[in-house]
Parts: structure tokens; sequence; C-alpha cells
């Protein structure tokens, strides 16, 4: 077994709260400087500080940026005009992630046409369900994400339930396997993947891993991708943490995929670390959800993965891997079309397939997400979706684990609750799952929150359905679910802790930097 990475200061210093820290330091020992030593410019000190500030509200005002987050920002500004238009001009400069931003790019234009859209399921959608059908061509333009069919899914309502059948398909691997995902930590679950990876390895079957950079402070060692290496496992980190300030690192790589062969593909909100699995226990019982994929789809997941993995290669491989038959079950029924989120073009695809659907829903709207961090469109959607007659529920975790993320939530319950939205805490424990199911006939399961950091700031991905049969499996699920949940009522609301209210009311004003 591999030795666990080390923890704790680190991970503060490279953070966003470090960074947050050294800004308002910086900003107080400006301010101190200018006390003590430029007295005699005060006056002129303090007309700059004024024009700074009615400079940045006008751009801040006729910006495209989200209403909320304009808000925050002019409230920022406002009250610590120095620091505020710093750390402002930061987030929204390329510093640090240029090269990224261009790399995507290029590597999106290559790609664009790498999957053909099959015509007659496009069609054959457009005249079974219209709604849908529009739905597949927004984000069908927003990337290369066809819809399909011939893809049957498994859906697994916990995490031990994916594992059992993730080790079993990785077992029928024979020429490659394809890891990312946002957590690799060491323990049963991943010592269990990485024994059959290693052989699979000896077996000649081309093994890849990819995971996200706070691992190597949080759980992996720094230099864990040549350990992997050492075992004929290719390896890499997104964006690894290094030593210089960087807007890059406020994008994560939050996905998790895997793809066996380009038949097979596992997707949803299950990394790869014990506490998934409840095997630890952190925060009460585990409540995950994941999907499996076999079929036509899986080339969609099989591109995403290549797409992030080629972002520093000089001759990226596609169309090998590709070509690899998908042999779907020709007796599938619906459609089935994964799709990404990037957070660095100007497409909100994650939000957006959430809308739609409450904006179509006829009957019900039932989601299971571990945080509530609004905007005020999503907000919106939610609420005039109960409003018009939908049953709008909300599972959400009983046990959190994140203080702030729990007290935000609460600051959304009663404005939800004014408009019908139900909501329901699961009390065994810690709800993880990222599911919406739709009037029994449409459903998400991915990794995408109902977060600014999941809708703004992350790589993500999910697995669209329509159609699908394992949606009555999803919706049973979900009942199950809710059957082990406490009501929230305006009375609980009422009496919730007098710190949490405060935490929360004082935590939204900064919840898009959170």
């Amino acid at each position: 077994m591999l030795e666990t990475g080390k923890r704790g200061l680190l991970q503060i210093v490279f953070s966003r709260m470090g960074l947050i820290i050294l800004l308002l330091a910086l900003h107080v020992a400006l301010l101190f400087c200018a006390f003590r030593w430029f007295e005699s410019f005060l006056p002129h000190i303090y007309g700059g500080a004024v024009l700074l500030t009615v400079v940045m509200v006008l751009y801040l005002l006729n910006s495209r940026m989200d209403p909320t987050a304009k808000i925050t920002w002019l409230m920022i500004i406002m009250l610590l005009p120095v620091f505020g238009a710093l750390l402002f001009l930061y987030t929204q400069s390329d510093f640090g992630h240029r090269a990224l931003k261009g790399r995507l790019n290029q590597i999106i234009t290559q790609t664009d046409d790498a999957i053909a859209q099959p015509a007659a399921v496009a069609e054959r959608l457009e005249r079974e369900e219209p709604g849908a059908a529009a739905l597949a061509h927004y984000v069908r333009g927003t990337g290369c994400y066809p819809v399909y069919d011939r893809t049957a899914v498994t859906y697994f309502p916990l995490g031990e339930d994916k594992w059992e059948e993730l080790l079993k398909q990785l077992e029928q691997a024979k020429h490659f396997i394809f890891l990312e995902y946002f957590i690799i930590n060491e323990g049963l679950m991943w010592g269990k993947v990485l024994e059959i990876l290693v052989r699979k390895v000896k077996e000649g079957v081309d093994v890849r891993v990819l995971y996200d950079g706070p691992c190597e402070f949080s759980a992996l060692p720094h230099d864990y991708p040549k350990r992997l290496e050492k075992l004929g496992i290719r390896c890499k980190v997104f964006s690894p943490i290094l030593p210089f300030l960087s807007t890059h690192y406020n994008y994560r790589d939050h996905r998790k995929i895997l793809v066996i062969d380009g038949h097979t593909a596992f997707n949803g909100g299950v990394n790869l670390a014990d506490e998934y699995i409840n095997h630890i226990e952190r925060f009460g019982h585990w409540k995950d959800t994941a999907v499996m994929l076999q079929g036509e789809a899986v080339r969609s997941f099989t591109l995403m993965f290549l797409q992030m993995w080629n972002m520093d290669e000089k001759e990226p491989e596609y169309d090998r891997f590709l070509a690899y038959d998908a042999h779907g079950p020709a007796e599938a029924q619906g459609y089935v079309m994964p799709y990404g989120d990037c957070p660095v073009d100007r497409d909100k695809v994650g939000e957006q397939v959430y809308m739609d659907l409450l904006n179509r829903a006829k009957r019900y709207v039932h989601i299971m997400t571990p945080y509530l961090i609004l905007d005020g469109e999503m907000e919106n959607a939610l609420k005039y979706a109960a409003e018009r007659g939908v049953d709008v529920r909300l599972i959400l975790p009983g046990i959190p684990d994140k203080a702030a993320a729990y007290a935000l939530a609460k600051t959304h319950y009663r404005s939800l609750l004014d408009s019908g939205v139900k909501i329901y805490e699961y009390t065994p424990g810690f709800v993880h799952a990222k599911v919406f199911v739709c009037d029994g006939r449409e459903a998400v399961v991915g990794t995408i929150n109902l977060d600014y950091r999941s809708l703004y700031h992350h790589f993500e991905c999910a697995t669209y359905m329509c159609g699908v049969p394992c949606i009555a499996q999803i919706e049973e699920d979900y009942q199950q679910t809710e059957a082990q949940c406490r009501t929230v009522t305006y009375d609980t609301v009422r009496h919730e802790p007098l710190l949490r209210k405060v935490t929360g009311c004082l935590l939204k004003a900064v919840a898009p930097l959170l």
C-alpha cells in the first residue's frame, strides 16, 4: 500500500481561503503604510479610492455576471475598495490559466466532430420527446455530446453497489482502462481497484489514471504519479498545487469517469475512497449514487477523458480509442446523453440542464444534492416550478460534511418553502448524490452539485437519460431515501441554532466566492 500524503498547513496555504487571507493582509499593510508615511497625501488617497470604487461599480453593473455574484462584489468593493478591487481583478483575470484556456479551446475545436450525431436517433427523439430533443440540441452545441440509443444503463443507489460491479467489469478489460476522479484515497476501495489495475497492466492493458491536484495534500503523496508509473500505470495530476498564485487553482476537475474498452463506463458522485462505500464512517451513512453505461454512449465518456488527458500531449490520440466497438444492445430502450461542463467557457451547461428539467416538468422533479448554495436563476427556477403546481422535492444531508455549506443551505429554506418546494434532510447521515428525476421520464445522474463551485468553477460531467428503464429505479430509490428523512418545516427553520443562522446570513454575502 502506498503511503498517504501530507495534510494541513500546505492545503490551507494554496487554497482559496489562503489567497483571500493573503490579499486581506496586503490590504491592511497597505493602509497602515499609507496612514503612517503618507499622511499628507490622505485626501488624494481617499479621492483615488472613491474614484476606483465608482469605476468598479459601473463596470460591475454593466457586466454579464450573475446578479447574485454582482451583489457580492459590489458589497466587497464598496466596503474594502483596495482589497476588493484587487481580489476582483485577480479572479477575473486570466492570470495563470491562459494556457489552460487556450489549450482547451484548441482541443474542443479539434474534437468538435470526433463523434457524429446519429441522425436517425436525433430525428426519432424529436418525434417522441420534442422537449428532450430541444435540450439535446442545446447540449450538443456546447461540445461533442451526441444523444444515443443502444445503451443499457444500470443504476446504483449506493457507492458499495457501484464498487462491487466496478471490480467485476475491471476484470473483463482487454484493451484500455481510463480513470478520472476528483478524489482518490488509499484504503480498501482504491486498494482493490489498484490490485486489478496492476494485474491488467501485466496483461498488456493500457491503464491511465487522472486525479485532481488537491489530492496531493488531502489524500496522496506528491510523487504518487511516479509511484504508479513504476507499476506500469500512466498517471497525471490535473492542476497540481505549485507555490505560486494563479486563478488556475479556482478550476478543479470534479469529474468521476471510468471507461473500460470503450464499451462500459461509470459516472456519478462516487469517488475512490472508503467513505463512499461506507467502509469507514465520517458523517454517518454515506448516501451516494452512480450509473453504469454499456453501449454507444460510452464513446462520449471516452472522449471526455481523452480531452482532459491530452491537455499536455504533443501528439494526442483520439481515433484509436474511439474506434473500439461499443457493441451496445439493440434492444436497449430510451436515449442517453453523457455531457460535460467546462468552467472556462460561458456555457453553464450543468445549470441549464437542471433548469430545463424544472421548466418542462409537468408532475414532479425530485432532487438529491449535498449542497444548496443557489444563484438567483436556479432559486427562481425551483420556486417557479413549485408555484405552477409541480411537485418539487429536495433531499439534503442530515449530517453535513461542511458546516459553512450547511449553514448557507439553510438560508434558502424559507424562500423555497414559501413557494411550495418540499425539503427533506437525510437523518442517517450525508447525502453526496447528484440526482434529478423528472416525471418518471427523464433523469440526470452525475457529478454536478447545486452550488457555485459545481455550476461555475469545476469541470463536471453527468449522464442525461430519457425513457430509460432504470429511471423507475431512480425514482424508487428517491422514495426510499425520502422515507429515511426528516421533513423541513417553518417550525424547524425557526428553531435552527442562532449561531448557524448568523453564520449562514454572513456567509451568504460572499457565497459566490466559496
